[in-house]
């Protein structure tokens, strides 16, 4: 976990940033980004050299030559902040006219998987003294430890959000934990986020893993599949590539697949491809027919992304693959012929399973909607018999745009590591713990122990597959829900005509005492 010294670096690194004239929360985390990996370059650079001498020869081929040693962090942080600059945006005639910036976007797959997103990144620190203080302070940061820097990352990432722009990138890390922890990744998974942003799932994911199975590392075959197989993720915006990329490998994934493109567009052709799909796709967006890959149209008729997203999700699992996927609650029951035909789709030729309905205050300051997590698995053969819903009305901060945390970091963590212990501390705060505590008895249950999830006056409740097929197949938990309503008893109004008349007599009296002290 960061520590508040390390928040305390990064936000001077962040308020140089805005001080120095970069006020666009993408462009600042862009700019750290590429000096995080010019570090990382030169650091990798440095154990290659340790390698060699270790050994008596080269087995690794260096990542720079003698002669660029100028483009070398180690060398240009030591230099006046003018000649460090220039160095950064002159071309060295001496090194083939490139600058310290254009030389990482020459290594190409020798870079590992950052490079290959890189192409069209470019150098806006405006001034030497800028771009000497950050330099000077990112020298400093623990980048030797995987949990440090890719937790040092994350809480970069979470500026975006403090910005209240460019929020539609970041989904809430405790919401994405609870869906990773919901799904339980297995050891062959290979798992996709089709929308990734800053690739929160997919890092979230990796964290679980190392958590609960740091054993599973033991084995040659898994550290080959984690690091080149099991993570992947197709995004549109060219800079979101570049930040998930760094975001992954900060967190030990050196090789995932990402691809930049449209997930909706007809050269996306990824179909029964992955076990494991977690995804926040974009909300309220509309796309011509002709942009949208056909297949798709085929299971729901529609130019909303929401539901495009959806149909595209199964299509990309393998059979027996499960998802976990927000979606705003305009899915849930909305009356046009796509919405009611994917909500079909789910609950007759797959296996829907649960519906969590998020509160609204969820994805403030930039959003207010309302949303669920829809939890299914693909089976192309049904098997839906029980709907499992929850409604969930507190997440464990401030419904409002400050988004301030109601309990201590230690209880937040226990909400996920010790749900148990804490139910009653975080009771009205933080429904989280309950939620993954009756998930487990859902996923493991039996005719008996389901018995405690047939009153539909609860938070937590079954909906049988026959209620929701009678309802048209609306997944709006309102639909399901009961509302116990207290009954008030109103006195009779014979007794409240009484009660009028004799305070009009205490009046009347009151006036007449007055009248004789004044005579």
């Amino acid at each position: 976990m960061i520590t508040g010294d390390l928040k305390s670096q990064i936000d001077k690194i962040w308020n140089d940033f805005w001080t120095g004239g970069i006020s666009n929360p993408l462009t600042v985390i862009e700019q750290f980004t590429y000096l995080i990996f010019l570090k990382q370059l030169d650091d990798k650079q440095i154990l290659i050299e340790k390698r060699a001498n270790m050994l008596g020869v080269t087995t690794d081929k260096p990542i720079y030559t003698r002669e660029q040693k100028e483009l070398r962090w180690s060398t240009f942080k030591d230099k006046d902040p003018e000649v460090m600059f220039e160095l950064f945006t002159r071309p060295q005639r001496h090194l083939n006219d490139v600058t310290v910036f254009d030389f990482m976007k020459t290594l190409g797959k020798d870079g590992g998987a950052f490079t290959e997103y890189i192409k069209g990144a470019t150098f806006m620190i405006p001034t030497a003294k800028l771009l000497d203080r950050v330099v000077q302070q990112i020298d400093k940061l623990p980048l030797d430890n995987r949990d440090t820097k890719g937790d040092l990352y994350e809480y970069m990432l979470g500026k975006i959000a403090e910005a209240g722009t460019n929020g539609q990138f970041r989904t809430p890390r405790h919401i994405i934990r609870m869906m990773v922890e919901m799904t339980q990744p297995k050891k062959e998974d290979t798992i996709c986020d089709p929308s990734c942003g800053t690739a929160g799932f997919l890092v979230a994911a990796s964290q679980f893993i190392h958590e609960k199975h740091e054993d599973w590392f033991m084995k040659e075959n898994f550290r080959e599949h984690y690091n080149k197989n099991m993570f992947n993720g197709i995004e549109i915006d060219p800079s979101m590539m570049r930040i998930s990329a760094m975001n992954l490998q900060l967190h030990g994934m050196e090789n995932p697949t990402l691809i930049g493109n449209s997930a909706l567009s007809e050269s996306n052709d990824i179909s029964s491809e992955y076990s494991l799909i977690l995804a926040n796709p974009p909300f309220k967006g509309a796309l011509d027919y002709d942009e949208v890959e056909s297949s798709l149209l085929n299971v729901t008729k529609t130019k909303k992304t929401e539901l495009l997203f959806l149909a595209l999700i199964l299509r990309m699992l393998k059979l027996g693959g499960r998802a976990a996927v927000i979606v705003p609650d305009g899915v849930l029951f909305g009356s046009s012929g796509a919405h009611k035909s994917i909500r079909k789709e789910l609950v007759e030729n797959q296996q829907l399973q649960a519906v969590i309905s998020m509160p609204s205050g969820v994805f403030r300051p930039y959003a207010g909607v309302s949303t669920a997590i829809l939890f299914f698995t693909k089976t192309n053969s049904g098997g839906t018999d029980k709907v499992w819903f929850y409604d969930m009305q507190a997440d464990g901060f401030s419904l409002d745009d400050k988004r301030n945390m109601q309990l201590s970091e230690e209880v937040f963590e226990q909400c996920f590591t010790n749900p148990k212990s804490i139910l009653e501390e975080v009771q009205g705060k933080c429904d989280i713990p309950n939620i993954l505590l009756d998930w487990n008895v859902i996923a493991s249950a039996t005719k008996q122990t389901l018995d405690g999830f047939t009153d539909r006056t609860q938070k937590s409740f079954l909906i049988p597959k026959a209620d929701i097929v009678a309802n048209d197949y609306d997944l709006s938990i309102n639909r399901y829900k009961e509302i116990i309503y207290d009954e008030v008893v109103y006195e009779k109004p014979e007794t409240l005509i009484a009660d009028i008349k004799a305070i009009d007599s205490k009046r009347q009296k009151a006036i007449a005492d007055l009248e004789k002290m004044l005579e």
